[in-house]
């Protein structure tokens, strides 16, 4: 498996263990992560702290150069939030862990030049499954049905 993508299923696992959503995000310039998160909306009480925007946020202030010379690799298909903010940034590749459980902006990222990977990585699906069949009011709060 990819380490970076590793990375990120811990970030989900860090996440899980602090009560929250299992879904991390790592974001990689020229092969070195320079931010890792994970979802912390129910931690931090926060609105937007999905697990790539936490990740984005940890990287801190970055030169429009090193975004757009990154990738953001992600346990979970990216939100229109989310992926809003990789358009945003002009990340130009996402890897993501899968799109099963929740089928993010793919075609938006795609339509703007943005290159996803679909790993269908089987403990990011086993991961949300389970946190969706345990926590199902939870789930619904963060995509917002």
């Amino acid at each position: 498996m990819d380490n970076f993508l590793e990375a990120a299923i811990e970030e989900a696992k860090k996440g899980l263990n602090e009560g929250g959503i299992p879904i991390g995000a790592v974001l990689v310039h020229n092969g070195k992560i320079i931010g890792r998160g994970h979802n912390r909306r129910v931690q931090k009480g926060s609105s937007i702290l999905h697990g790539e925007m936490d990740a984005i946020e940890n990287a801190g202030r970055q030169a429009a150069k090193v975004y757009q010379n990154s990738v953001l690799y992600t346990t979970l298909s990216p939100c229109p939030m989310c992926s809003g903010t990789i358009l945003l940034y002009g990340i130009p590749k996402v890897v993501i862990g899968e799109n099963e459980t929740f089928m993010g902006e793919e075609e938006l990222l795609k339509s703007r030049g943005v290159e996803v990977i679909v790993s269908n990585n089987e403990t990011c699906k086993n991961l949300m499954n389970t946190f969706i069949s345990t926590n199902p009011e939870l789930w619904n709060e963060d995509i917002g049905e």
